[in-house]
């Protein structure tokens, strides 16, 4: 959401509940809609965009989501596949993809030089670290069922102190 905003993007946030959606409008998205509130989210976007779609999708939950990502980019968007905490494979209509043109992009981490530039943003203060848990190092086993879970809104960090 942080670094969308830096780039000038307007932020569209698909969230899994109120308090989740809550951190995000936080965190400057123009845009909140919470999936509990929805039969269909990529529906809402779709109309929320005037029937556009949007130009980029980040999706980090996979299985569960990923047609409604599809459905949500606009005529020659991208989707970023970032995760898959609710599953990996998934049945794929690939008429949705070359009918809008869509390209789909995986990364799980960026280069080295992507790295420098956000931690130039993040101690210039332009960025900040959203952390879901701090946990001691023998509770790291709790931290991976909770990202597993998918019931954090940022990062696990683990304490080695």
């Amino acid at each position: 959401i942080q670094i969308a905003k830096l780039a000038g993007a307007k932020v569209y946030v698909v969230g899994s509940n109120a308090e989740k959606c809550e951190k995000a409008e936080a965190l400057g998205a123009d845009v909140v809609i919470n999936r509990e509130q929805t039969d269909d989210w990529a529906k809402e976007v779709f109309k929320l965009t005037n029937k556009q779609g949007v130009d980029v999708v980040v999706d980090n939950v996979g299985k569960a989501t990923m047609f409604g990502s599809i459905r949500s980019a606009r005529i020659g968007g991208r989707i970023l596949v970032v995760g898959n905490t609710s599953g990996p494979i998934f049945d794929l209509d690939l008429r949705y993809i070359f009918s809008k043109h869509i390209s789909i992009i995986g990364s799980t981490m960026g280069p080295h030089v992507d790295y420098v530039r956000v931690m130039k943003l993040v101690f210039e203060g332009k960025l900040k670290p959203v952390i879901g848990v701090r946990l001691p190092l023998n509770e790291a086993k709790e931290g991976h069922r909770l990202l597993e879970a998918g019931q954090l809104f940022g990062k696990v960090v683990i304490d080695v102190n």
